[in-house]
C-alpha cells in the first residue's frame, strides 16, 4: 500500500508542473483524493468481496431472488452517500415453460442537483454469468480471493467491480467533505445478462423525467484492448442472429430406403450455408458492403497508437492462423467491417457414432456482426433474397424459410466529444499516458439504446485488463486496475465539470458578442 501511496502522490505533485494539465488547486485536490483512496483500499475490496458472495445470476431462474437481494444491497450503498433511491418495478416476466418469475427492479438513483455543475449518468448492473467450481474455476467463483495482486471472482470485473469504483470515487469527495464537481445520476440494472428486459422500455418512460437534466452517459462494462494499457470505447458492432430452416416432409428417413431419391434438407442447407462467405473471410451476400463507411484518414490514425499483441491474441485463442497477418487488418475486420459466423445446425444427429438417418427438418443458424451505418430490416432483406436465389436454382421441392430472430443495432460515438476529452484527460494524470481509442467487436446494446432513446453523449470507460476473463472461467480484476479505475473515476468528475464550465463560458461569450 505504501508503494502505491508513494506512486500516487510522485504523480500528482509531476502534475502540479506540467503547464496546461491542470490548475494548482486541482492538482492539490487530486492529490488529497487519491490518498484518500489508497488508504481504503482494503476498505474497498472488502466491499467487493461482499458483492461478489451474491449470486446474482439473472440467467437461472431459481437464483432470480439472489439479483433481487443484490439489488437491494446495491440501493442501500447508493443510500449511504446521501442519493435518493428509486427502485422501479418492472413487473415480471414469462419463462419458456409458461412460468412468471418477478423481474428484479432497475435502480435510479440521483445525488446532487447544483444547476451549475453538469449532471452525469452512470450506468451499470450488478447480476452476473453462471459459474460453478467444476466448470474449472481455481477459486470459488462467490468468494472473491486475492493471488498476485488479482482479485478473482464472478462479478469481480463484470460488472460489479466497476460499478464500486465509480461509487467508491463519489464516495472519496463527501467523506473529505469537498464539494461535488458534478451532478450524479445512477442506473443499475439485475438483468443485463439476460437481456436488460424492461430496461428499454423505463428509459423511454423516463426519458422527459429522471433523464431531463442528464447531460452525459458514461458505461463501464467493457475491457481494454491491453493487460497494461488504459482504453476509451467509442464503437460497437451490432448482431443479426439469422435461422435458415429446411423441410422435406413431417418424419426422418432411413439413408437405406430413401438415400439417393430424395432432395436431403441437409444437403440443401449446407449448400445455402456453404454461399454465405468465402474462404477469405468476406461476406458473399450482394449489397451487404453497401453501408458500410469508408475508412477516413483520421480513424486510421487511431490505430497507429494502439497497442496490440497479435501473437499473444493468437495464443489465446488457440488458433494457428488468422485470416490477416497485420495489427491494422485483424483490428479493421474486428471493429469496423461486418462478418458473418456460422454457430450450429439443429435437427442434425451430432451425438457419438453414426446414425444413418435423412432429417426431415434441419435448421442453420449464423449472424452477422454489422457496423453503422447498416441497418438490420435492409440486411435481412439482403440476407433473404440471396438464400432463395440460391435454394432456387437447386431445383429442391423443399420448403425453405429465412427469420432473424435478433437484430441489435451497431453503435457509434465521437471521440472528439468533451466527454471522451475529459476521460482522456484523467487517465493521462492517473495512469501517465494516453488512452487507447477502441472499438468492440461484439455487441453493446445498452450503449445503443441510451444513445438513441435519451439522444445525450454516451461513452464506454472501461478500468479492466484485456485479460480479466469476464463470462469465463477464473474472472478477476487486479488490485491495481480497481484501485486506478477508482482514481481515474475521481479525476474524470473533475475533468468534465472543468470542461462543461468552459463550454458554457465559451457559449455564453459567443451569445454575447452576437
Amino acid at each position: 500500500m505504501e508503494l502505491l501511496l508513494k506512486d500516487s502522490i510522485h504523480l500528482s505533485l509531476e502534475l502540479l508542473f506540467k503547464a496546461g494539465m491542470s490548475s494548482l488547486s486541482s492538482s492539490v485536490l487530486e492529490v488529497e483524493i487519491f490518498q484518500y483512496i489508497d488508504a481504503h483500499q482494503n476498505d474497498f475490496i472488502k466491499d467487493l468481496k461482499e458483492w461478489v458472495m451474491v449470486e446474482s445470476d439473472s440467467v437461472q431462474a431459481h437464483l432470480r431472488k439472489e439479483v433481487i437481494r443484490m439489488m437491494a444491497l446495491a440501493a442501500d450503498r447508493l443510500s449511504l452517500l446521501g442519493a435518493t433511491v428509486n427502485l422501479v418495478d418492472l413487473g415480471s416476466h414469462q419463462l419458456p415453460d409458461g412460468q412468471d418469475l418477478p423481474l428484479p427492479p432497475v435502480i435510479l438513483g440521483e445525488l446532487g442537483n447544483d444547476p451549475q455543475n453538469p449532471t452525469v449518468c452512470f450506468y451499470g448492473h450488478v447480476d452476473v454469468q453462471p459459474a460453478k467450481k467444476e466448470d474449472g474455476w481455481k477459486t470459488d467463483p462467490y468468494t472473491l480471493t486475492e493471488i498476485n495482486g488479482n482479485l478473482y471472482g464472478r462479478g469481480a470485473t463484470d460488472n460489479k467491480g466497476p460499478v464500486l469504483a465509480w461509487i467508491n470515487a463519489v464516495e472519496t469527495f463527501r467523506a473529505l467533505k469537498l464539494a461535488m464537481p458534478v451532478n450524479f445520476k445512477f442506473v443499475i440494472e439485475g438483468m443485463e445478462e439476460a437481456g436488460s428486459l424492461g430496461l428499454e422500455k423505463l428509459l423511454e418512460e423516463e426519458k422527459q423525467h429522471f433523464f431531463s437534466d442528464v447531460d452525459y452517459i458514461v458505461i463501464s462494462d467493457n475491457l481494454w484492448l491491453s493487460k497494461k494499457k488504459p482504453a476509451l470505447t467509442y464503437g460497437s458492432r451490432g448482431n443479426a442472429c439469422f435461422l435458415v430452416e429446411v423441410e422435406c416432409g413431417s418424419k426422418d428417413l432411413h439413408s437405406g430406403t430413401f438415400g439417393g431419391i430424395i432432395h436431403e434438407p441437409l444437403m440443401d442447407l449446407i449448400a445455402l450455408l456453404d454461399s454465405l462467405v468465402d474462404p477469405t473471410g468476406r461476406i458473399q451476400i450482394p449489397g451487404i458492403y453497401d453501408s458500410v463507411a469508408a475508412l477516413t484518414g483520421e480513424e486510421r490514425k487511431l490505430y497507429e497508437s494502439i497497442e496490440f499483441d497479435l501473437e499473444e491474441h493468437k495464443n489465446n485463442s488457440g488458433v494457428k492462423k488468422f485470416l490477416y497477418g497485420t495489427k491494422d487488418e485483424i483490428l479493421l475486420h474486428l471493429w469496423r467491417y461486418p462478418s458473418l459466423s456460422i454457430h450450429g445446425i439443429e435437427g442434425a444427429f451430432h451425438e457419438p457414432g453414426i446414425k444413418t438417418v435423412i432429417p426431415a427438418k434441419v435448421i442453420g443458424k449464423f449472424s452477422i456482426r454489422q457496423v453503422p451505418h447498416m441497418d438490420p430490416l435492409v440486411v435481412k432483406q439482403q440476407v433473404v433474397e440471396h438464400l432463395e436465389n440460391v435454394f432456387s436454382k437447386r431445383n429442391s421441392p423443399n420448403k425453405l424459410k429465412v427469420s432473424m430472430p435478433l437484430g441489435a443495432e451497431p453503435w457509434l460515438a465521437n471521440v472528439n466529444d468533451p466527454l471522451y476529452q475529459a476521460a482522456k484527460r484523467a487517465i493521462k494524470i492517473v495512469f501517465g499516458e494516453d488512452p487507447d481509442f477502441i472499438r468492440d467487436g461484439s455487441t453493446v446494446p445498452v450503449a445503443r439504446m441510451f444513445q438513441t432513446i435519451i439522444q445525450k453523449s454516451v461513452m464506454m470507460f472501461p478500468i479492466g485488463a484485456a485479460d480479466d476473463g469476464e463470462h469465463s472461467q477464473n474472472e478477476k480484476i487486479s488490485r491495481y486496475n480497481y484501485i486506478k479505475g477508482t482514481k481515474v473515476f475521481a479525476a474524470f468528475f473533475l475533468e468534465i465539470s472543468k470542461l462543461h464550465q468552459h463550454l458554457r463560458e465559451t457559449s455564453n461569450t459567443e451569445t454575447s458578442n452576437l
